[in-house]
């Protein structure tokens, strides 16, 4: 989806999954079974609900398709590109009043009290004009669609629709079911992904907890000792993180000691062809696993995320190609643009990785006399880094990132492949076991 559109559609709806039985085993242990009966309710509606929700997520999803083909059309009309038209009706709506900031700003104290006011204000502006920019949007693409008399064809939701079905025409121009599934692929994969996840985390619970009972009941004890033993009193910080590892530490050795199987699988991962290019890279290049980011240099998810990659890369020395593309989100942070130009910057004089440290643990300060300063204190030479960070050739590489970027249809970041695969949860584990799976293979 491109960034422009990704707040109109926040499709939370989900994609078909095998279908699953009362009597369908998800995995044994230790004598026990667990079938898809023994889930909780919540759970076996979500999955018998899916048909339905299936067809309106494939129906919100080529209405998004024929959104996006109309804004094409107009951008191609008027000479521009769309994020510009999308740019300009957001501008037309007017700034929120002062009184209206302060009762917001007022109403949140406590939530903002270690924010800087200067910041507190933006936060809340950008909060308060969410909504009408949204209806604006809504609006000005429902005037395109007339203008380029968007129209459905073919029941998109059909049983057999044929790769050449128009199901959709827009500026005359029809779209085909082939086109759509192609569209809709990893939209239609993730939403699967997420009913297996929420299959997958509810069975590893329910298998944890008939362990530890098991555990507890060999023990001559009470499954809550068991817990306070092997969780509760190991914590020294007790964060959610800790608590976390700790469960999985656990969950790791009695699954070995009673010999758990888990014979439900989630959809295998769809492997994109991800291009690397000339982008700022470290490790060796024929690495049997690359691993891609796209990053933006303001984005406070980036600056978390990076670090736990790091450190997980470095557990596997030799074995990892890490490339780093550039895909700033310039309507969320004014300064990563430049920010992404002041990086490809320092590229040139090898200080890339150092230099982007640097932009992670400042992203509160990062306007162009900062980007110079931080160029200063890595040693850069200061004249060649302020021609390159001003020169078309730097402009043209952080664009051919951004727009591979949203060829892949990347909405946020940090984006992260690994191998190809589009990591969904960024979280040191998660990157292990990709990196562990893409080593086996």
């Amino acid at each position: 989806m491109k960034p422009v559109l990704a707040l109109l559609f926040a499709l939370t709806a989900i994609a078909s999954v095998v279908a699953q039985k009362p009597d369908d085993i998800l995995a044994t242990a230790n004598g026990h079974t667990i079938r898809f009966r023994d889930l909780s309710d919540d759970t076996q509606k979500i999955v018998a609900d899916v048909p339905a929700r299936t067809a309106k997520f494939r129906s919100d999803l080529l209405a998004q398709m024929m959104n996006e083909r109309a804004l094409d059309a107009e951008a191609k009309a008027a000479g521009t590109t769309p994020a510009k038209l999308i740019s300009a009706e957001r501008t037309k709506v007017p700034p929120p009043s002062d009184a209206d900031i302060q009762a917001v700003i007022a109403a949140n104290q406590s939530a903002l009290a270690d924010v800087a006011p200067a910041e507190a204000r933006k936060k809340v502006i950008e909060y308060l004009k969410s909504e009408p920019e949204q209806k604006a949007l809504i609006t000005y693409f429902g005037a395109l669609s007339t203008k380029y008399k968007a129209a459905t064809g073919k029941d998109i939701n059909a049983p057999t629709l044929a790769p050449t079905d128009v199901v959709a025409t827009v500026a005359a121009q029809p779209i085909t079911d082939k086109e759509f599934e192609e569209y809709a692929r990893l939209q239609l994969w993730g939403a699967k992904a997420d009913i297996a996840d929420l299959i997958s985390d509810e069975l590893r619970d329910k298998i944890l907890q008939t362990l530890v009972a098991d555990e507890a009941k060999a023990q001559g004890t009470d499954a809550s000792v068991v817990l306070a033993r092997e969780i509760t009193n190991k914590q020294k910080d007790y964060t959610d993180e800790e608590r976390i590892h700790l469960e999985d530490d656990l969950a790791k050795r009695l699954y070995a000691k009673y010999q758990v199987r888990v014979v439900f699988k989630g959809p295998d991962p769809i492997v994109e062809n991800i291009s690397i290019g000339i982008s700022p890279s470290r490790g060796p290049a024929n690495a049997p696993v690359t691993i891609v980011m796209f990053s933006d240099f303001q984005c406070p998810a980036c600056s978390a995320t990076d670090p736990i990659l790091q450190k997980v890369i470095a557990q596997y020395p030799g074995k990892i190609h890490f490339v780093v593309r550039d895909f700033p989100l310039q309507q969320l942070h004014e300064n990563a643009y430049r920010a992404a130009l002041a990086a490809a910057a320092a590229n040139k004089q090898g200080k890339f990785f150092e230099y982007i440290d640097v932009l992670y643990h400042n992203q509160s300060a990062l306007d162009d006399a900062s980007l110079a300063k931080y160029a200063s204190q890595l040693g850069l030479n200061a004249a060649q880094f302020e021609l390159d960070f001003k020169s078309d050739a730097t402009a043209a590489e952080v664009k051919k990132d951004i727009a591979d970027g949203e060829s892949y249809r990347i909405t946020g970041t940090p984006t992260i492949f690994i191998n190809g695969v589009r990591m969904r949860t960024l979280s040191a584990d998660e990157f292990k076991s990709a990196i562990d799976r893409a080593l086996a293979k």
